[in-house]
């Protein structure tokens, strides 16, 4: 019987507090956290790491959150890591954007944890 690892997440967000919260709720509930502060330090990380989640903010310094997606999307080493937007820009334009750059869920700012966690469990399945 082999040893299950834990699920790797990468949280590219900027807001510092943020992002805490998230590291602190996704590893209390056994995932692992990478974390990037922008949206070139993300893509770097994805690359690097091969996560198994992207937890993605669209409003990031550097490279914003829908080039990131749309970048990892569309190439076919990263396509199969689901992302999830996390962002404050609500609205169906916004989310018909994250959808078109390839997104495989919304999740708009503020959120409830217990439902951003539904989400990344459903994902990983």
């Amino acid at each position: 019987m082999g040893i299950t690892l834990p699920h790797r997440i990468l949280v590219i967000e900027d807001e510092h507090d943020l992002l805490l919260f998230m590291k602190m709720r996704l590893e209390s509930n056994g995932y692992e956290v990478i974390e990037a502060v922008d949206g070139k330090e993300g893509l770097e990380k994805a690359h690097r790491e091969n996560p198994d989640l992207i937890l993605l903010d669209l409003m990031l310094p550097k490279i914003d959150g829908y080039w990131v997606c749309n970048l990892l999307k569309h190439d076919k080493r990263y396509a199969k890591i689901p992302i999830i937007v996390v962002t404050a820009k609500s609205g169906a334009a916004n989310m018909k954007l994250a959808k078109e750059c390839g997104a495989d869920a919304y999740v708009a700012k503020p959120f409830e944890i217990e439902g951003l966690l539904a989400k990344i469990k459903h994902l990983l399945k």
